[in-house]
């Protein structure tokens, strides 16, 4: 895998401390396309699922992408919010309070951001 950095990155910068709040996501929306999307993006990543790559396109493609979406969809459903999915909502919260809080706490600037699919 091939990882490019920041061609204008300068060394002699300010420090500045960085904290990346990680998961492996959530579907945009809790429909079965969105689900399927979703699957399909974080289970063919080899860092998720470490078995012969013709093996598990196989499971994936024909079994898990076909059954797994609407069954999952439905149970996002049941627990989707008006702000979208829980885990995206709750997870910008932490990042807001860990800014609130780390802000008073660390000298310098600090930079808290949330990744995810």
């Amino acid at each position: 895998m091939n990882y490019k950095g920041n061609p204008e990155y300068r060394h002699d910068s300010p420090s500045c401390t960085g904290i990346l709040i990680t998961n492996l996501g959530t579907p945009d929306e809790p429909t079965a396309s969105s689900v399927r999307k979703y699957l399909a993006e974080f289970l063919s990543d080899p860092r998720v699922i470490e078995l012969p790559r013709y093996l598990w396109w196989l499971i994936l493609h024909g079994v898990i992408l076909r059954v797994r979406p609407s069954r999952s969809a439905k149970a996002y459903k049941k627990i989707w919010t008006e702000n979208g999915s829980p885990l995206l909502s709750i997870s910008k919260k932490q990042v807001s309070g860990l800014e609130k809080i780390l802000t008073k706490k660390i000298r310098g600037p600090i930079k808290i951001k949330l990744s995810m699919r």
